[in-house]
C-alpha cells in the first residue's frame, strides 16, 4: 500500500519506468511528474503494478507501474510467452501461435503491435489483425488458426480513459485453472526490458502476419450458420427494419455486414457509426444503459423501425429495445435471455434441429426465469459462476464427455449470449442476427417480441431483477469490500426485505447452509469465488459478489411471482419487494460508508 512506500522508493520505481519505456509519449509523462515531484501522481502511478488477473489487464492510459502502456503491455506479453512456450498448444505444423485483436480505444493498435511483437521476438508467431476487430472474431480465429494464445486489446464499456488486454487459451476462450493462476506467477516475475523485435523484421522473418478478409469471410458464414430458420429470414428478412448503433466501436464490422447480407434491413446511427475511443456522443458506451440507446430510439421513432439494437466497443455484448406502446422498451440482460432460449430450443425442437441432449448455460445470478424455459424445452441447465470463461469450460467439458448432452446456448444477466459452439466468448454479432430472427418468427406469429415475452411470463411467473453496484474508492477500497464480505459471512441475514432467509450459498467455501434446519452442506462444485447468494421463502434470491475487474461490490436481487397473477399485479408486488431488498443492501453499505 502506498503509506508503506516512501517518496524515495516511488521515484526509484518511476526512474525504472523511465529508463525501460521506450515509448516517448508516455515516458514524458513519468519524466514531468518526476520534475515537477508530484507525490500525489507518483503515488498513484506506481505505489502498485497494474494487476494482471485471471483475465489479464484493465487500467487507466498513462505512463507508471500502474497503468495501462506499452511497457506494462509489453512485460505482460512477455510472461505470457514463456508460459506459452513451455505449456502452449502447438498446432498441427509444430508452430507455436497467437492471435492478436483490438478495439477502437487510445493507443489500442499500438498496445496490439506492441503485443505482437513481444510475442514475435519470444518465438510465438503472432497473427495480427490489422483494423479493429470485435472480441468475438478473436475468439474465433484462435480456433480456425489453431492457436496458442489469443490477446484482444480492449477495456470492453469502461470510460474512455481505460483500455485493456484479455487472454485467450487454445479453445478460444479466456484462461482458466490452472494455466490463470501460472501465467500471473510468469508476468510477476517479468522485470527489466521485454524481449522485443521490430516490425519490418518480424514481418521479414514470418514471425509476424497480417491476417487478410478470409478470416472475416469465415465469421460472418458461421454467424449465418446459427440461423434456427434460415428461410424465413430468406423470405421475409426485408420486411424487418433495425435501427443499430455500434457506439463508436468494433460492431459496424460485421453486424452491418451479416445483417445485410441476409436481407434485414439496417439503419445505423450515422453519428455512432465510425470507431472512436473518446465515444463523444454518450456517457458511457454501455448497452446496458438507457442513456447510451437515446440516440437509437430517437431515430427509431423517425424511421418506424421494428427493433433497435446496440453493442458495447468490443462487440460482444448487445442491448435490444422493441416496439411497446407507442415509443420503446429496453429489454433487461435477463428478459432477452429468457426469450433467446424460447426462440432457439423451441424452434430447434420444433424443426427438428435440436440435439437429442442439449444443453443450456447461465450464471447464478441470471434470472431463474431462464432455467424454466430452457428445461420446458428439453434442456438440461448448467449453472456456473460469472464469467463467460466458466460458461465455456461447460462447453469443454461437455465436448470431452458428450454423453452428458450438446451444448446450444448461453449467456448471462448481463447481456452476454453465446449461440453455437465456434465462438467461446460473447458473441453480439450472432446475438443480433438472432434477435432479428426471433423478431420475423413472432411478427409470422402475429404477435410482437414484447407478447412473447409476456405469455412466458404468464406460463412461468413474473420475474425482475436489479442489481446495486457500490465503489470504493482510493487505496482502502478492496480492504473495506473484504470487510464486508467477512461481516455478512460472519453475521449472515436471517431476514432480508422482512422476508426469512432459507439457504446462504458461499461459492468460496463450498457450502450451503440451510438456517431452518440449521445444516451446513458441502454441495456446491463449481470453482471457488468471492460470492454470497442469499435464498429467500419466496424464492426471491440476492448475491453479493465483489468485482473483479473494478473497485466495487455487486449485489444482485432477483423476485418472482406465481404463474398466472395478473401481470399488473405481479409487476407491482415484485416491485415493492425490490424496493424493500434495495433498502437492505443500502443499510449493509451504509454501515462500512460505500460512495
Amino acid at each position: 500500500m502506498a503509506g508503506q512506500i516512501d517518496a524515495r522508493e516511488l521515484r526509484r520505481r518511476a526512474r525504472e519506468y523511465v529508463e525501460h519505456e521506450r515509448d516517448e509519449r508516455f515516458r514524458a509523462e513519468v519524466e514531468r511528474l518526476l520534475e515537477s515531484d508530484d507525490a500525489d501522481e507518483l503515488t498513484d502511478r506506481f505505489y502498485e503494478h497494474l494487476e494482471f488477473g485471471t483475465g489479464g489487464l484493465r487500467g487507466v492510459i498513462g505512463g507508471g507501474f500502474n497503468r495501462m502502456n506499452p511497457l506494462v503491455v509489453a512485460r505482460a506479453t512477455e510472461g505470457l510467452a514463456r508460459y506459452v512456450s513451455s505449456h502452449g498448444d502447438r498446432s498441427a505444423d509444430g508452430t507455436l501461435r497467437a492471435v492478436v485483436a483490438y478495439d477502437c480505444r487510445r493507443y489500442s493498435d499500438a498496445f496490439a503491435l506492441q503485443t505482437a511483437l513481444v510475442f514475435a521476438a519470444n518465438g510465438i508467431r503472432a497473427y495480427l489483425f490489422p483494423t479493429l476487430r470485435p472480441t468475438p472474431v478473436l475468439s474465433f480465429a484462435v480456433r480456425r488458426l489453431g492457436a496458442s494464445v489469443g490477446v484482444v486489446v480492449t477495456a470492453s464499456h469502461n470510460p474512455p480513459e481505460y483500455n485493456g488486454y484479455k487472454v485467450y487459451w487454445s479453445d478460444g476462450a479466456q484462461v482458466v485453472a490452472p494455466h490463470d493462476s501460472a501465467i500471473i506467477s510468469e508476468v510477476r516475475a517479468v522485470s527489466g526490458a521485454p524481449a522485443l523485435i521490430g516490425r519490418e523484421e518480424a514481418l521479414e522473418q514470418g514471425m509476424l502476419v497480417y491476417l487478410d478478409d478470409r478470416m472475416d469471410d469465415e465469421f460472418a458464414a458461421m454467424v449465418k450458420r446459427q440461423s434456427v430458420r434460415p428461410r424465413l429470414v430468406r423470405d421475409t428478412g426485408e420486411d424487418l427494419k433495425i435501427v443499430y448503433t455500434p457506439l463508436h466501436g468494433t460492431g459496424a464490422v460485421m453486424v452491418e455486414r451479416v445483417l445485410g447480407e441476409l436481407g434485414l434491413r439496417v439503419v445505423t446511427v450515422a453519428e455512432q457509426r465510425e470507431p472512436d475511443g473518446e465515444f463523444p456522443t454518450v456517457e458511457s458506451p454501455n448497452p446496458e444503459e438507457a442513456s447510451a440507446l437515446e440516440r437509437a430510439l430517437a431515430l427509431a421513432m423517425e424511421e418506424r423501425a421494428d427493433i433497435v439494437m446496440a453493442t458495447d466497443p468490443d462487440a460482444d455484448r448487445i442491448g435490444v429495445a422493441v416496439p411497446a406502446g407507442g415509443g420503446f422498451e429496453l429489454l433487461t440482460g435477463n428478459q432477452l435471455g429468457a426469450l433467446l432460449a424460447d426462440y432457439v430450443l423451441g424452434g430447434r425442437r420444433e424443426c427438428g434441429t435440436l440435439p437429442e441432449k442439449p444443453v443450456f448455460v447461465k450464471t447464478i445470478v441470471t434470472t431463474e426465469l431462464q432455467r424454466k424455459v430452457a428445461e420446458h424445452h428439453g434442456a438440461r441447465v448448467y449453472d456456473t459462476l460469472t464469467g463467460f470463461k466458466h460458461i465455456a469450460t461447460v462447453m469443454r467439458r461437455l465436448e470431452e464427455h458428450p454423453q452428458e448432452g450438446t451444448y446450444v446456448l448461453g449467456g448471462e444477466e448481463s447481456y452476454g449470449y453465446l449461440i453455437g459452439t465456434e465462438v467461446r466468448d460473447k458473441d453480439a454479432i450472432t446475438a443480433a442476427m438472432i434477435t432479428a430472427e426471433l423478431a420475423l418468427y413472432q411478427r409470422s406469429r402475429g404477435r410482437t417480441v414484447l407478447e412473447r415475452l409476456h405469455e412466458l411470463y404468464d406460463q412461468f411467473g413474473y420475474y425482475e431483477e436489479i442489481q446495486i453496484s457500490r465503489y470504493f474508492r482510493g487505496l482502502s477500497g478492496s480492504r473495506t469490500i473484504a470487510e464486508l464480505m467477512k461481516r455478512l459471512r460472519a453475521e449472515s441475514p436471517r431476514h432480508i426485505a422482512g422476508v426469512p432467509v432459507h439457504l446462504v450459498k458461499d461459492y468460496q467455501a463450498h457450502t450451503t447452509a440451510d438456517l431452518a434446519a440449521n445444516e451446513v452442506r458441502h454441495d456446491i462444485d463449481l470453482p471457488s469465488s468471492n460470492v454470497l447468494q442469499f435464498i429467500l421463502e419466496d424464492e426471491t434470491v440476492v448475491s453479493a459478489r465483489p468485482s473483479g475487474t473494478e473497485p466495487k461490490i455487486k449485489f444482485y436481487a432477483s423476485v418472482s411471482s406465481p404463474a398466472g397473477t395478473p401481470l399488473e399485479t405481479a409487476r407491482q408486488e415484485v416491485r415493492d419487494e425490490l424496493h424493500r431488498i434495495r433498502e437492505w443492501v443500502d443499510e449493509q453499505l451504509a454501515v462500512i460508508g460505500a460512495s
